[in-house]
């Protein structure tokens, strides 16, 4: 299926010369003179190599069909990260290279949508926030009030994430799956 370049976003599949790449990130630019372009960073998914094209926005790129999917998480193994499909139950198996930095924000029964491609697994969407626990973190430091100060924070599934200095661990906060960035303390 052919669409124009400026409407591809990150977790499309692209086919250029007969391979299949996911779309990493997609950025228009609009200069005040000149034509508009679109940059399209992808990885090759038969091997990993990231590639970085450059598209007039109106040019017509080559979108893979392929299949949305919701799945569930269940285990990580040596082979991978196990999903499984919710309708009839079957197992697929995702290597740690499609899934990328997102992998660390998987937690047990949570629903990923993958984009299944000749029985493949070619992408993975996770849902946009993840509620984590902080484990450790800085005392915060009397006088520091301003806004914009943040201190490191390790979280309860491994990874970093800065936060404002009134969180303590023992917290439960909400991160933001796609860069890891916070959001807000957890409701709950």
């Amino acid at each position: 299926m052919r669409v124009i370049a400026s409407s591809v976003r990150k977790g499309n599949i692209l086919e250029k010369d007969g391979q299949l790449y996911a779309v990493l990130s997609a950025e228009s630019f609009h200069p005040g003179k000149g034509t508009p372009t679109t940059q399209i960073d992808m990885r090759r998914i038969s091997d990993g190599v990231k590639v970085s094209d450059r598209y007039k926005t109106t040019e017509q790129v080559e979108r893979a069909h392929v299949e949305d999917m919701n799945f569930s998480y269940l285990y990580q193994d040596a082979d991978g990260y196990t999903f499984m499909n919710e309708e009839n139950y079957e197992q697929i198996v995702v290597s740690a290279d499609v899934l990328g930095t997102q992998a660390q924000y998987l937690q047990e029964g949570m629903k990923v949508q993958l984009s299944i491609f000749n029985e493949t697994a070619v992408s993975a969407t996770l849902p946009q926030r993840v509620t984590l626990e902080v484990t450790e973190t800085e005392p915060a430091m009397k006088g520091q009030t301003a806004s914009s100060s943040y201190k490191p924070a390790k979280l309860s599934n491994g990874a970093r994430a800065m936060v404002p200095p009134h969180i303590q661990p023992g917290t439960r906060i909400v991160i933001q799956t796609e860069d890891g960035s916070y959001v807000e303390r957890a409701k709950d």
